[in-house]
């Protein structure tokens, strides 16, 4: 019973170290030599483990990672379900690191470690290994990953650290230098609550603070103006008035602004540019998992949301990226998850990004915390400029280089 207990323990102490970059990250502790060495530190003990062991430590990294969901249920009135559900996440990530460990191989471990590079767990893809490294002075692609893997897995086996001189190959070595667009840009922060932010009643007062802070931009002088997500919640394309008001502001400055969409029935989550009196739409391209869609078949889906979301129907998505045009200066959007997913960086043809998120639904929490982690790999990944304008979370600007 002692040495089950001891076990528990150890695992969770193994799943902190894993889970410490986003707890440095959220606590503002950066140093590039710190999340190098833990990085390596969290891989080394995990590949060391037994597969009953990384069961546990799967349980806690799990937690650890995503216990903020919780906070999410309590605007759908499943406050009682939401503690399950953590748990359940926990189970899941401990299965996973289960089959992790099925094989005492050391390179076979290696290899199904690796894997999760390229899995996402129910379509959710946050839980990425490889982002611990995301500010530190490690690569972030496959190739460096897999060194990681390799030198390690051979320190064990070898029973030898001169292996760990193959590291060397995994250091960032070619980030590219971007430099910020000759545009002055202005994010100014909102901290909405999520119980206020849908409420009708306070519709007026958002619309006023929107337009209040575009005004003191232009008053400013500035060229550009990004709002977060949702920053007008509720349809706007079909609010005529209001989008020709904004569509007359832009003569003076660039406007970006999140905003529903409702085309036939079908909710968008969108972007809405305004610039030289002229619209465009972004809509979202990759939808939240059991947040603004359910990944499941049909049927299984529609009594999903009839049992937890009142009947609330899935968002619809665009079949593209959208790229926008600020006097030849372009900028990739992305609307919160999206940004962290392969799929909004395709067919880039831009250094730069925006960034649209409404965090209200998950603080406090470490989630802005995760979410920039992400953004930071990503950035890093794709050798992009990101500005990240978030509601209840800090407005950041994330750069590609160190």
């Amino acid at each position: 019973m002692i040495q089950y207990v001891m076990n528990i323990l150890k695992s969770f102490v193994l799943a902190c170290i894993f889970s410490s970059s986003i707890y440095l990250q959220y606590f503002n502790i950066s140093y590039l030599w710190l999340n190098s060495f833990i990085g390596i530190a969290a891989i080394y003990l995990v590949l060391k483990q037994t597969k009953k062991t990384l069961f546990f430590v799967g349980f806690f990294v799990g937690i650890l990672w995503f216990w903020w969901v919780y906070h999410s249920f309590e605007y759908y009135g499943l406050s009682h379900i939401s503690y399950f559900v953590v748990i359940l996440i926990g189970l899941i990530y401990g299965a996973v690191f289960y089959i992790v460990g099925i094989s005492s191989n050391i390179y076979i471990k290696a290899s199904l470690f690796g894997s999760l590079y390229f899995v996402s767990i129910l379509g959710f893809n946050w839980f990425k290994p490889q982002a611990i490294f995301a500010n530190s002075y490690f690569d972030v692609t496959f190739i460096a990953f897999a060194t990681i893997l390799l030198s390690l897995s051979l320190v064990i086996q070898k029973r030898n650290w001169y292996y760990a001189l193959l590291l060397v190959f995994a250091f960032d070595f070619s980030s590219l230098k971007i430099n910020k667009p000759t545009l002055n840009i202005y994010m100014p922060q909102y901290n909405t609550p999520q119980d206020q932010k849908w409420k009708k009643s306070y519709k007026q007062t958002l619309i006023n603070q929107n337009l209040e802070n575009i005004n003191y931009a232009i008053n400013m002088g500035y060229e550009f103006i990004i709002l977060p997500e949702t920053a007008f919640p509720f349809a706007l394309n079909k609010d005529e008035k209001l989008l020709q008001l904004l569509q007359e502001k832009s003569k003076t400055i660039a406007i970006v602004a999140g905003g529903l969409e409702l085309v036939d029935d079908k909710y968008y989550n969108t972007s809405y540019f305004f610039h030289k009196q002229k619209l465009k739409i972004a809509r979202k391209l990759v939808l939240v998992p059991f947040g603004e869609a359910v990944p499941l078949p049909a049927m299984i889906r529609d009594w999903v949301n009839d049992k937890f979301y009142n009947g609330a129907k899935d968002y619809e998505v665009a079949k593209k990226p959208t790229t926008f045009d600020i006097s030849g200066i372009k900028f990739r959007n992305a609307i919160c998850y999206e940004a962290t997913t392969d799929k909004i960086f395709e067919n880039l043809d831009t250094r730069y990004m925006v960034v649209l998120s409404n965090n209200a639904w998950f603080v406090p929490s470490i989630e802005p915390a995760l979410q920039n982690m992400l953004l930071k790999y990503y950035a890093r990944k794709y050798d992009m400029m990101i500005y990240h304008s978030s509601n209840s979370s800090e407005n950041t600007i994330i750069k590609n280089s160190f």
